[in-house]
């Protein structure tokens, strides 16, 4: 996922996990807010519940490389961030892909 998308800084991550709505799957939860930007910006987390650090480095891989080709979809002006659940890391990308599509869709930010 490019820089210009990502949501990188502490006081953002706080500041969409304190005021956004979240939407929960068995493999991810997503957190979204509004932003003043006219743009959308994803922040990836994967907690220790996850496993080890190869378990969550692979976690965050699979979620960024499964938001990425929906990036141009989604409506701007949002800030979200995709948190791994245990069960993700076994899971293929289709069905990650699948999971995070319909959560988009529940949180209405997506134009598909």
């Amino acid at each position: 996922m490019q820089r210009k998308f990502r949501l990188t800084r502490s006081t953002d991550f706080k500041r969409v996990r304190r005021k956004g709505k979240s939407y929960a799957h068995p493999f991810v939860v997503l957190v979204v807010q509004a932003n003043e930007a006219s743009k959308v910006r994803v922040g990836v987390t994967a907690g220790r519940s996850v496993g080890g650090a190869i378990q969550r480095n692979r976690a965050k891989r699979l979620l960024r490389e499964a938001i990425r080709p929906l990036l141009p979809d989604l409506l701007p002006g949002w800030d979200l961030i995709l948190i791994a659940r245990k069960a993700l890391p076994a899971e293929s990308l289709q069905d990650i892909r699948q999971a995070l599509t319909g959560l988009l869709r529940r949180a209405e930010i997506i134009s598909l």
